[in-house]
C-alpha cells in the first residue's frame, strides 16, 4: 500500500514537472502579470491616499510618495535600457557615430575631434569660474592649487615623455563635471543631500543589533569600538548580498565601461576605480583577480593609486560618527574615480602593450551556495576588517602619544615645551592647505588633519575633525576642503596592506607591485587633494 501510494505520488510529481516544462513561458508570463498588476494596484492606492491627506502644492521627492515614484521610475527603467534602451541609444547615435568615423580616417580628424572638444570644455570650464567667482575671487586659488599638483605630477612623472593626454584631460574635466553636478547644481546638491541622508539612515539600523549584543548604554553612550565599528558589520552583510545577486558586478562594471568610454583608459583600470567607489582596496582587484597577473605596471599603479584616493563604503558609517558630512564623503568618493585614472596616468604613464580588453573580461561571480550564506559570510568578513582598524588605531594612537612625549622633552631642553607631532605637520602641510582654497588663519587646523591621514590614517584625522568642529574651530568651506583632503586610505599602514594583498592576487608582478606601490601613494594622497581643490574652487560662501 506504502508503495503505491509513493508511486503515484512520484507520478504526480512527474506530471507536474512536465506541465511546467511544456508550459513555462506562460507561467513566465502569468508571474509577470501578477507581480505588475500588484505594484499597479499598490500605486493607484499610495496615490489616492497621498492626494486626500497632503496638499498638492507640496510634494517631497525625498520621501515617502515621491521617493517611491524615483524608485518605481529607477526599476523600469533599468528594465526598459536593459531589454531596449541600448537599440533605441544605438539608432539615435547612428548619425553622430557615422560623422566620427568619418573624420577618424582622415589623417588628422581624430586630434582635431579631441582639440576641439577639450577646448571647448576647458573654455567653458574657465569662462564659468571667472563669473562664478566674481564675488569671491579668493576662491580662485583653489585653481592655482590643481596647476601646481598638476605640474608635480608631471614633473616628477614615470615617463613624462610618455603621457597620454586623452585620460589626462577627460579625467580632469569629468571630475570637474561631476564636482558641478554634485555640489554647485541645486538639483545634484538635492540629489545627493537626499542620499546622503538616506545612507545616514540605512546605516542607523545598525544600533539595533549593537545595542542588543552590547547594551544601549555603551552604544549611546558613543564609545568608539561599540557605537562605531558594529555597522561595518552591518554594511559588510548587504555588500555581499548584493555581490551574491550579481547587482554590484552588473554596476560596477557598467560604470567601469563608461568611465572607459569617457577617459579612454583600459577596461581593468575603470572597472576597479568604478569599484572602490563602494568596496575598498582590498575588495575591488578581487573582481578581476584572474587578470592581475597579465596587467601593466601603469595599469597597477592605477589600481593602487585608486585604492589610496578613495574609502570603503563600509567605513562611512565610522566618519560619520566622528561628524563628517556624509553628502561630502559621497561626492568625494564619486569625483575621485576619475580623478584617479587622470592622475594616475600623468604620473605613471602606459608604456606596455594592454593585454586585458573589454573583449576579453568577465567579472567573477560569488562562490556563495545562497542568499543566507552570502549574508552570513559578508557580516564575517567584516571581523578582519575591525580587528585591523581597532589594532591600527590603538597601536598609532599610542605612538603618537610617545612620539609626542619624546617631542615636548627634545622641547623643553630648548624652552619649546609644546613641540609636538601635530605642531610639525601643521607647518609642513600649511602650504599644501592654502593652495587648496583654505583661509590662512584656518591653514593650521586644516595642516594638522591632513599630516595626521597622511602620517596615521584617516580615522584618527577624521576623529580631529569631529574635535575641531566641536570647538568651532573648523566650519562652513573649510570643513568642506578638509572632509575632501582627507576622503582617502593613503596611509603608511594602507602601504603595507596594499603589498601584500596585490603580492598574494598577482605573485608573478610582484617586482612591479614594488616599484609603483610607493608612486601609487604619494598620487592617491595628491588625488585627494585634487579633489578638495575642485570643491574649494566651486564652494561659495554661502553655500552653507
Amino acid at each position: 500500500m506504502a508503495e503505491n501510494s509513493s508511486g503515484y505520488l512520484r507520478a504526480g510529481h512527474d506530471a507536474l514537472n512536465n506541465f511546467y516544462s511544456k508550459h513555462q513561458l506562460l507561467f513566465k508570463c502569468l508571474y509577470l502579470i501578477i507581480v505588475n498588476a500588484v505594484v499597479v494596484i499598490y500605486l493607484v492606492s499610495a496615490t489616492l491616499y497621498w492626494k486626500k491627506n497632503n496638499d498638492e502644492n507640496y510634494f517631497n521627492w525625498c520621501d515617502g510618495y515621491g521617493l517611491l515614484i524615483i524608485l518605481l521610475a529607477i526599476a523600469y527603467g533599468g528594465l526598459f535600457y536593459h531589454y531596449l534602451g541600448h537599440l533605441i541609444l544605438r539608432y539615435c547615435c547612428r548619425p553622430f557615430n557615422n560623422v566620427v568615423k568619418n573624420l577618424n580616417k582622415t589623417r588628422y580628424g581624430s586630434i582635431i575631434i579631441q582639440t576641439v572638444l577639450y577646448a571647448c570644455f576647458l573654455i567653458g570650464i574657465i569662462v564659468f569660474l571667472i563669473i562664478d567667482t566674481a564675488n569671491s575671487r579668493e576662491r580662485l586659488r583653489s585653481g592655482l592649487g590643481i596647476i601646481i599638483l598638476l605640474a608635480i605630477g608631471y614633473i616628477f612623472s614615470k615617463h613624462p615623455g610618455r603621457v597620454k593626454w586623452r585620460p589626462v584631460l577627460s579625467g580632469l574635466i569629468l571630475q570637474f563635471l561631476f564636482g558641478l553636478f554634485l555640489i554647485r547644481w541645486p538639483l545634484g546638491r538635492s540629489i545627493f543631500q537626499c542620499l546622503a541622508n538616506k545612507v545616514e539612515g540605512f546605516l542607523n539600523f545598525a544600533k539595533s543589533g549593537a545595542s542588543f549584543i552590547y547594551s544601549d548604554k555603551l552604544v549611546t553612550d558613543g564609545v568608539f569600538a561599540f557605537s562605531v565599528l558594529p555597522v561595518i558589520f552591518y554594511f559588510s552583510f548587504f555588500i555581499q548580498i548584493f555581490y551574491y545577486l550579481g547587482t554590484m558586478q552588473w554596476f560596477i562594471f557598467n560604470l567601469g565601461r563608461i568611465l572607459q568610454s569617457v577617459v579612454g583608459t583600459s577596461i581593468c583600470e575603470s572597472v576597479t576605480c568604478a569599484g572602490n567607489i563602494f568596496l575598498g582596496m582590498t575588495e575591488s582587484p578581487l573582481m578581476i583577480k584572474p587578470y592581475l597577473n597579465k596587467l601593466t605596471t601603469s595599469e597597477l599603479h592605477t589600481i593602487m593609486c585608486s585604492g589610496f584616493a578613495t574609502v570603503s563604503g563600509t567605513v562611512f558609517a565610522a566618519y560619520i560618527k566622528f561628524g563628517a558630512n556624509p553628502a561630502h564623503l559621497i561626492t568625494s568618493t564619486l569625483m575621485a574615480a576619475p580623478g584617479t585614472l587622470c592622475y594616475s596616468k600623468l604620473f605613471y604613464p602606459e608604456t606596455e602593450k594592454v593585454i586585458v580588453t573589454s573583449h576579453n573580461v568577465k567579472l567573477e561571480k560569488s562562490k556563495d551556495s545562497s542568499l543566507v550564506d552570502a549574508a552570513s559570510k559578508g557580516a564575517v568578513a567584516a571581523i578582519p576588517l575591525i580587528l585591523g582598524i581597532i589594532a591600527n588605531i590603538v597601536a598609532f594612537v599610542s605612538f603618537m602619544a610617545l612620539v609626542n612625549s619624546l617631542l615636548s622633552w627634545i622641547g623643553s631642553l630648548v624652552g619649546y615645551e609644546e613641540l609636538s607631532l601635530e605642531l610639525i605637520l601643521s607647518k609642513v602641510f600649511m602650504p599644501l592647505s592654502w593652495i587648496m582654497g583654505v583661509p590662512w588663519d584656518q591653514c593650521d587646523d586644516v595642516a594638522t588633519l591632513i599630516g595626521l591621514k597622511t602620517v596615521v590614517n584617516e580615522f584618527v584625522a577624521y576623529e580631529t575633525l569631529g574635535k575641531y568642529k566641536e570647538q568651532g574651530r573648523i566650519f562652513g568651506r573649510t570643513e568642506a576642503i578638509a572632509t575632501f583632503a582627507i576622503c582617502g586610505f593613503a596611509n603608511p599602514s594602507s602601504v603595507g596592506i596594499t603589498m601584500s594583498m596585490m603580492n598574494s592576487l598577482a605573485p608573478d608582478k610582484k617586482e612591479s607591485v614594488a616599484n609603483a606601490v610607493m608612486r601609487a601613494f604619494v598620487g592617491g594622497s595628491i588625488i585627494c587633494f585634487i579633489t578638495a581643490s575642485i570643491a574649494g574652487m566651486l564652494i561659495s560662501d554661502d553655500y552653507y
